[in-house]
């Protein structure tokens, strides 16, 4: 059955909205509907965005509509202990989605969930009752890791469409110069013509946008980075 819009969709022409999501977006999940009330109202009066969940299951369902939303980073706070779907599980379903970065807290779990929890890559694991300056504090690290997620990722963006408007030989040549090797040696070891060598690297520059073999090499190590 269709899931109805979450508030903040509803409200996605709203300008303060588009502000606070600029900000950041906190996904909280709790099978207490007092501490999300509690937590909403905190985050909110940070400036974050916040959206709230009571169970695992109902936030993987609204994932699934890949709804538009206001850019911005994201991450998610999510209780352990929680019927039908704990947060242990919910984390190993978004780690294969390569999801933002997740908080994990509870009030009843030992060390065995809080290294489970670290080891799958959540970025803290939160100790029930909270205090706001914890929180929020751990929220201000979630949301500065996004960012550079999302920096990164647009910068690959960048590099890939630069890389796919060279042919397949100007690639060629960029990436045996960024090896080091001279325009003699890619000709003997492409058996081509010195001349065309010359070609295709100074075309090959012109399409990236890069004046020198420095900028050359820092661009395909990005590349190569990404992989």
């Amino acid at each position: 059955m269709n899931q109805p819009p979450t508030s903040l969709e509803i409200n996605a022409l709203d300008p303060e909205l588009a502000e606070r999501c600029a900000r950041g977006r906190v996904v909280v999940i709790d099978d207490d509907l007092g501490i999300l009330e509690a937590f909403r109202n905190l985050i909110e009066l940070d400036g974050y965005a916040c959206e709230t969940y009571s169970s695992a299951r109902a936030y993987l369902q609204v994932l699934e509509f890949n709804r538009p939303l206001h850019p911005g980073p994201v991450c998610v706070l999510c209780d352990v202990k929680m019927p039908d779907m704990d947060g242990l599980q919910l984390q190993a379903r978004l780690v294969q989605q390569g999801h933002v970065p997740l908080v994990l807290m509870s009030g009843g779990s030992g060390a065995k969930e809080a290294v489970t929890g670290f080891r799958a890559g959540a970025l803290d694991f939160l100790i029930k009752p909270i205090e706001a300056e914890q929180l929020m504090s751990t929220l201000h690290k979630a949301m500065s890791m996004n960012r550079q997620q999302l920096a990164q990722s647009h910068r690959q963006q960048q590099v890939n469409a630069l890389l796919s408007a060279l042919s397949e030989r100007e690639l060629s040549v960029a990436r045996m110069v960024a090896r080091g090797m001279t325009n003699l040696g890619i000709s003997l070891e492409l058996n081509i013509t010195l001349r065309t060598v010359k070609f295709h690297r100074q075309r090959a520059m012109e399409k990236l946008g890069i004046a020198g073999t420095p900028e050359l090499v820092r661009l395909l190590q990005e590349t190569d980075q990404s992989r």
